[in-house]
């Protein structure tokens, strides 16, 4: 029987995190970053922290190439926790013979919730009422309707408010919670500074306070500036915040291979470092995300960027857990979808 489990992660950039687009355009920078496609609102695509998570926890198993394109090295994937869990592609007999299984884990795009500005009264973290309950943040004292020159605060204030360039009027003060589990000390600091603007306007103001650089490359026989080889690249900055879901499909459970429990050892028998244990496919993704707040996600690595820390505990449910709770005695007999 497959096991269903779905994780939502808070995430909080500690250093500017570049995902490129894979080539060059003409506009306000030569690297632009990756986007969602409807809003124009930057995103940490699914592919980048799966990628990420499976590299780095291979490596954490002492095994690093189960993060390879192909597994012919690996011995007995069949075994190996990061191969059950993020899956493999084994060739023998010269390539005649090719055994494939896909991962069990599904990561999906990382959005933005909270994004910081600067402004007349210090950094403020901008989000929207649509973005943060979609991720579980609950909301009191928020009306029905507001005009977008309005932003909404956390904090009181009776003057118009600047975000960025941008200058709107003072709306009623609200208050924005976080689930428990997301309670720390990052958003504590937070939680008294955000302002909650229009989903129309959001991606004007992300937009127009992204991070920009300007790099050169550098000839190595001079050590110098080369001629005509400046550019510019983006950014998501520092201190942002994003919501991310991962979901466990484990359709091989009960069959053949790896069965997920208690793993304290590496592949080489050493301890796992920080005396970890893994005892499902999620406990090994976990472990690969949480490494990402030392070795980064995306370009620019080796310059400062891609560093992301997990603010407190992912929110964990099983299939249908939402719609059972959901479920009250008035409509018994109604299936919930």
């Amino acid at each position: 029987m497959a096991i269903y489990k779905r994780r939502r992660y808070l995430f909080m950039t500690l250093d500017p995190v570049h995902i490129g687009t894979g080539g060059y355009r003409l506009g306000r920078v030569d690297n632009s970053i990756v986007r969602e496609p409807g809003t124009r609102v930057p995103k940490i695509p699914g592919t980048s922290l799966h990628g990420a998570a499976r590299s780095y926890a291979a490596q954490l198993y002492g095994t690093p190439e189960a993060a390879g394109q192909t597994h012919d090295t690996v011995t007995n994937p069949e075994q190996n926790p990061v191969c059950y869990t993020f899956g493999y592609i084994k060739k023998s007999n010269n390539g005649q013979d090719v055994k494939a299984y896909s991962g069990v884990v599904n990561v999906f795009d990382a959005h933005i919730v909270l994004f910081p500005v600067h402004s007349l009264v210090g950094p403020v973290w901008v989000g929207t009422v649509e973005r943060l309950r979609e991720a579980g943040f609950e909301m009191s004292n928020v009306p029905d309707g507001w005009a977008k020159e309005v932003a909404l605060l956390t904090f009181a204030r009776r003057d118009p408010l600047n975000l960025g360039w941008l200058m709107l009027n003072r709306g009623g003060q609200v208050t924005v919670n976080a689930p428990t589990n997301w309670q720390t000390e990052r958003w504590n600091a937070i939680e008294n500074k955000i302002a909650l603007v229009h989903e129309s306007i959001f991606s004007h103001i992300v937009n127009s306070n992204l991070e920009v650089r300007t790099s050169v490359s550098i000839n190595p026989e001079t050590g110098a500036a080369e001629d005509k080889a400046l550019f510019t690249y983006e950014a998501i900055p520092r201190a942002t915040f994003l919501t991310a879901e991962v979901v466990l499909d484990d359709y091989r459970a009960n069959h053949a291979g790896w069965s997920p429990g208690q793993i304290s050892q590496t592949g080489k028998g050493h301890p796992l470092p920080g005396n970890a244990v893994w005892q499902s496919p999620l406990d090994v993704l976990d472990a690969g995300l949480r490494l990402i707040e030392w070795l980064g996600v995306g370009g620019m690595g080796t310059r400062g960027f891609g560093r992301i820390a997990i603010v407190g505990q992912p929110q964990e449910e099983d299939y249908g857990q939402q719609a059972n709770a959901a479920q009250s005695p008035s409509n018994e007999g109604v299936t919930t979808p």
